[in-house]
């Protein structure tokens, strides 16, 4: 595997499942970001002026950094943290680091 590449995480599943309240918390902000999006779509088709646009994609951008944000903390807090306990701290926080630097590209 090369050192950019992420492993093949697809089969995993968190070590401490999201309650209801956070995965609809995630949901709302995701739904919120695919509004947007569709705003961005129609602000395209509308030619719109192409400042207005950036800045509407540059809003996206953010609120999805901080929905990854958010799943990266949680992510540590309990995944991260469940490895280095069990002794497997040094796979897991590989993998984390891959992900930070894929995520700040």
């Amino acid at each position: 595997m090369n050192m950019n590449e992420l492993p093949d995480t697809s089969g995993k599943k968190p070590v401490k499942p999201r309650t209801v309240d956070e995965k609809q918390a995630m949901i709302n902000r995701l739904k919120r970001i695919e509004g947007q999006v569709r705003g961005l779509q129609k602000m395209v088709e509308e030619d719109r002026y192409c400042v207005d646009t950036m800045i509407q994609i540059s809003a996206v951008t953010k609120a999805l950094n901080r929905v990854g944000y958010s799943l990266m903390e949680r992510h540590t807090h309990h995944c991260v943290a469940d490895a280095i306990q069990k002794g497997e701290g040094e796979e897991a926080i590989d993998e984390l680091m891959k992900v930070v630097q894929q995520f700040s590209k």
